[in-house]
């Protein structure tokens, strides 16, 4: 591997680490596509990026713990009923493949979730919803149903275990039955169906995928399907790119998370579905339009995260980019 190319790499696993460190999104919807477009086959494309996935959420849940932002009963809860419900998703998808429509149903939702997800995201972190108009909102419903056990998460946020069971049953098989390793669905699931704060969500998040993540790596691993010194220079950027994405979670507003957050779906949105659009009908420029949008909206977002963090940590709102990001 030749200097640039590792230099790339580290370079990479800074922007992604620094993703994962702020939102608890895996990363490799990022790894996995990048890959392939220099080359790697599929199944190595895939294992490498689990594999950084499981390195990556090994320090963000590190980090996330140190700053007090992990419910470990809620991951373990979570985490369980993830995995059943994944093997569910797994098999609608065997009985959509018999049917000949798998793909065209699989690639329309995976649009759909991810700009709908966006756009309730988006909602939420641009309404000013007084204190007075909370109650009506689905945390607060879902809080008030009081079906044993009952336990207390982080946040001061009680409710029912089996909902938290139900909840994460619900994301698994939408996991399973779109490919995901769904941190973009169990985000959103804890914020607004469990009413969990975003930080903490960020936290348990990222320490469920580490449990994932050490599941698929170690599988892939057993058949040689992983690229170690590719995931090896990732790690080595993304070491310090999580650290940075957890620290700014204690400093970047609730909303700005969201805002975010909520930018990079609907940009995944778009992306997806002008791949796919292109792939149809031999249109070239679409796929690569896709490749620039989601690579681009990472960069953006991922610096405007640690200028927004920078900015609280100085108590600089002076000037007009601090004023751009912290408004």
């Amino acid at each position: 591997m030749s200097l640039a190319m590792v230099v790339v790499f580290i370079g990479f696993g800074l922007l992604i680490g620094t993703l994962f460190g702020f939102f608890g999104m895996g990363g490799s919807f990022l790894v996995t596509p990048a890959l392939l477009v220099m080359g790697y086959p599929s199944t190595v494309a895939v294992g490498s990026g689990l594999a950084f996935v499981f390195g990556t959420s090994v320090i963000g849940a590190l980090r996330h713990r140190d700053h007090g932002q992990v419910d470990y009963k809620l991951a373990a809860i979570m985490t369980v009923a993830m995995t059943l419900g994944i093997e569910g998703g797994k098999s609608v998808v065997f009985l959509l493949e018999a049917t000949g429509t798998a793909d065209l149903i699989i690639n329309a939702a995976y649009v759909g979730l991810l700009a709908a997800v966006g756009l309730l995201t988006l909602r939420d972190a641009w309404s000013n919803t007084g204190e007075d108009e909370a109650g009506s909102d689905l945390a607060d419903r879902v809080q008030s149903i009081r079906i044993p056990p009952m336990v207390t998460l982080r946040g001061g946020v009680r409710v029912s275990a089996t909902i938290i069971f139900a909840v994460g049953l619900v994301v698994g098989v939408l996991s399973g039955f779109l490919g995901v390793g769904g941190g973009f669905l169990l985000m959103p699931a804890m914020m607004y169906g469990l009413g969990v704060p975003a930080a903490i969500a960020v936290g348990t998040d990222i320490l469920q995928i580490t449990v994932s993540g050490a599941f698929g790596a170690f599988t892939y691993a057993q058949s040689g399907s992983v690229a170690v010194p590719v995931v090896a220079f990732l790690l080595l950027g993304s070491a310090l790119g999580a650290r940075i994405g957890a620290g700014a979670t204690s400093l970047v507003d609730e909303d700005e998370i969201k805002g975010y957050f909520a930018a990079m779906l609907l940009a995944g949105s778009v992306a997806v579905a002008s791949n796919k659009i292109g792939a149809v009908y031999g249109i070239g420029i679409l796929n690569t339009a896709s490749t620039v949008l989601i690579f681009g909206a990472a960069l953006l977002v991922s610096s405007a995260v640690v200028l927004a963090a920078v900015c609280r940590l100085r108590n600089d709102e002076t000037g007009t980019w601090c004023r751009l990001t912290t408004s």
